[in-house]
């Protein structure tokens, strides 16, 4: 630690008051000053030269000199032995995260706010087939330019991960989550999800393929029974008949579901897009299910936006809105309200029905998109739903890659919302802009 910086100061004071009495002894002061300046500097230029030579050596210990210098110098090498010793502590973390990095089998990329990589681990080499000498400071959508990840990196919401094949192989199925971080930093880990999506794939298989063959049996039956129906048969037989007529519908409907749904779940993203005329395929659904709602008296209005339309499947959007409008019709009382609604704000466009029905308990809520779940068994059974409704809508919805939401008060009705990004939303030309009202 440096002693009182001016003691120096004295020092240089005392020796200048020592020079001039002693210059006035032999009658000379300003030769005896020349001499005790010239030879306070050579001390000081001897002393930093020797602290130069120690600060450019590999020398650890310091020096040892006299004074001031061995002050500065022993102050010197206190905060040096500091640096080094934290410098140690944090390349000794980083070295362990590396190793730790480098360990995971998951790919894990760092992209800072140019889009350009950063650092990466062994196992985004294996699975994007990053080059370290070649790939660093690169951008990452010069890397990956599958149009999907594109979209999915640009939109910048990564509540949902996204799956697609890895650019080396395409028997490879990575799942990637990107995290951002710092301001405007992000983390890509990529995942490979090969072997899950292979025991899906036989899953999927296995309810296809038992669908399929539940079909031919269910078709012959239904033959049969509706011609002993147009037979002359006793009220007791005829209502047996009748019951296992409603039964067989009941088991098609639920075959064809099983086969829709297990087609929806064998790829997350449409391949094929295309203007679906939303409005025609609204104002479509609302009159099947005024024909549905029959004398219950339903008031079913439909809102539109006339300048925007929707891009995707039509037959797999039709699907998944009038499974909403349906469900709305059987499971709410006679004379219910339903708002069919097409909207588009600035970032996404919007397909809503509302009710204002009895509304469905918060803790059923969570689990409504889940394959054969019923909030009540009996009710649904009557009405003749399969479980699988919500389902189909939700799988629908994150082809299209959307979002289904869901919110529900009892006693006063609910609000199923599907949400579309920008990009599905095209304009249409020739259509005058207010919203409307049918």
């Amino acid at each position: 630690m440096i002693k009182s910086p001016y003691r120096i100061l004295t020092y240089f004071l005392l020796l200048l008051l020592v020079a001039i009495g002693t210059g006035w002894l032999i009658d000379d002061i300003a030769w005896m000053l020349t001499v005790t300046l010239l030879c306070w500097s050579s001390y000081h230029l001897v002393m930093l030269v020797l602290t130069l030579r120690w600060m450019s050596s590999k020398k650890a210990d310091p020096p040892d000199l006299p004074g001031i210098w061995g002050d500065l110098v022993y102050t010197f090498y206190r905060k040096q032995k500091s640096h080094r010793d934290r410098e140690a502590a944090l390349t000794s973390i980083i070295n362990r995260y590396q190793q730790s990095s480098a360990a995971l089998k998951d790919a894990v990329v760092i992209v800072n706010t140019q889009d350009r990589l950063e650092w990466w681990n062994s196992a985004a080499e294996e699975l994007l087939g990053l080059k370290p000498l070649i790939d660093r400071s690169k951008s990452i959508l010069n890397l990956l330019r599958d149009p999907r990840f594109i979209r999915y990196y640009k939109r910048r919401q990564y509540q949902e991960p996204l799956e697609l094949t890895s650019p080396i192989s395409d028997q490879i199925t990575l799942q990637y989550s990107i995290t951002l971080f710092g301001e405007g930093d992000r983390l890509l880990v990529a995942r490979d999800i090969s072997r899950m999506k292979q025991l899906e794939q036989v899953r999927q298989s296995f309810v296809s393929n038992a669908s399929h063959e539940l079909r031919t049996p269910l078709t012959v039956m239904r033959g049969y029974l509706e011609t002993f129906l147009d037979q002359e048969l006793p009220k007791p037989i005829m209502r047996g008949l009748q019951q296992m007529e409603q039964q067989t519908h009941r088991m098609e409907g639920l075959v064809r579901d099983m086969l829709m749904l297990s087609r929806l779940e064998s790829t997350r993203h449409v391949t094929d897009e295309y203007p679906v005329d939303i409005h025609q395929l609204l104002k479509d659904i609302k009159r099947d299910a005024l024909i549905l709602s029959g004398d219950k008296g339903h008031q079913i209005e439909l809102t539109l936006d006339l300048v925007h339309d929707l891009v995707g499947q039509d037959n797999e959007l039709h699907s998944a809105f009038s499974n909403l409008v349906f469900n709305a019709v059987r499971y709410t009382p006679a004379g219910t309200r339903i708002i069919i609604r097409w909207q588009v704000t600035n970032s996404e466009g919007i397909v809503s029905v509302e009710d204002n029905g009895q509304g469905i308990e918060s803790h059923h809520i969570p689990r409504l998109t889940e394959r054969f779940y019923r909030i009540d068994e009996s009710r649904s059974t009557e009405s003749g739903g399969t479980g699988l409704g919500l389902s189909i809508v939700k799988h629908v919805v994150i082809r299209h890659g959307g979002q289904l939401k869901i919110h529900s008060r009892v006693g006063q009705g609910s609000s199923f919302t599907c949400h579309f990004p920008k990009d599905h939303v095209i304009r249409l030309e020739n259509h005058p802009s207010p919203p409307h009202n049918d």
